[in-house]
């Protein structure tokens, strides 16, 4: 059988997102839902007719689902779930401003997606996304390393076109991470950050480095004050997308993602941003890098701001 992935949400982020997952040519079928009436199966039609030109086969499916699970049976099968599904940000919101909203939101989502995909790896990228990746989970009851979330790929990114522009040097020849939650609590890990090999604290001063990581750690907002309707969604679905994709090959990249945590850093009992090898399963396992004190320190204490506030959804 082949493969099959689902997008929840048929906005900027889901229809990019469906769209990258489609060109790809890795899926069999991808499916697009969405609550408004003909809206995926309007994208679907679009993207099908996409096919000869870009030269894909991948068949595009939408389907409009209800608030009691009608048009879910579309997903049946789905070895992957993308959940974009909530509310974006508005300029001057915070994605914790988004809490209770999505979280009713994503709550049903994770539901039908239990009921009608109970083998799916589950990919959230709904804000605020620490949180929700923890509700998600427990909405759908499915073991943690099935659920995962969508954060520090798109927070390296950022880093990396940050300080791959401050130098004026090929995106390419930059490696950086970042790791903690999707929010203030942000860890970018300069010492694991390289420009052609060399250390980053080598490239430019340490001033500069804080400056672009506070960039970094406000990306999101800076993007959406620009755009002043809706948030970002160019980059965010690439980093969606790849992570779908790295589950339905069984690559085993290694990607800076939001696992479940349990012992490694020290740290217990929460969903972080860490790296993890990713595969069919999911997370296969979290990869500790190595981080210095300041770094490590940083984490910990991402771990307990997330942690407060991930105990806080399990009753919404």
């Amino acid at each position: 059988m082949g493969k099959k992935v689902t997008v929840v949400g048929a906005g900027f982020y889901g229809s990019t997102t469906a769209q990258r997952l489609a060109e790809y040519d890795v899926f069999d079928t991808v499916v697009i839902t969405d609550i408004v009436e003909g809206k995926p199966a309007g994208l679907a039609l679009d993207l099908n007719q996409s096919r000869a030109i870009e030269g894909f086969e991948t068949k595009v499916v939408g389907a409009t689902t209800g608030p009691n699970g009608e048009g879910y049976e579309t997903i049946e099968g789905s070895d992957v779930v993308v959940i974009t599904a909530g509310l974006p940000r508005k300029p001057g919101m915070s994605r914790m401003d988004l809490l209770e909203t999505n979280a009713k939101i994503v709550r049903q989502v994770a539901e039908n997606v239990a009921k009608y995909a109970p083998n799916a790896v589950v990919i959230v990228v709904s804000n605020p996304l620490d949180e929700m990746t923890a509700l998600a989970q427990l909405a759908t009851q499915f073991p943690k390393n099935r659920v995962l979330g969508q954060a520090g790929m798109l927070d390296s990114a950022r880093f990396t076109n940050f300080v791959a522009e401050a130098l004026d040097v090929p995106v390419k020849s930059v490696k950086t991470l970042t790791l903690g939650s999707h929010g203030d609590t942000m860890v970018p890990v300069p010492s694991q950050s390289t420009v052609n090999g060399k250390p980053l604290r080598d490239a430019m001063p340490a001033e500069q480095i804080e400056e672009l990581v506070v960039k970094t750690r406000n990306g999101g907002a800076e993007v959406v004050a620009l755009l002043k309707t809706g948030s970002a969604y160019y980059a965010p679905s690439a980093a969606a997308a790849r992570m779908a994709r790295a589950v339905a090959e069984d690559s085993g990249a290694v990607m800076p993602v939001c696992a479940w945590v349990d012992g490694e850093y020290g740290i217990s009992g929460v969903y972080l941003g860490v790296e993890a090898e990713i595969g069919a399963e999911g997370v296969k396992r979290v990869v500790e890098t190595d981080l210095d004190a300041d770094e490590l320190a940083s984490l910990k204490e991402a771990a307990e701001a997330v942690r407060a506030k991930q105990a806080d959804v399990a009753s919404m």
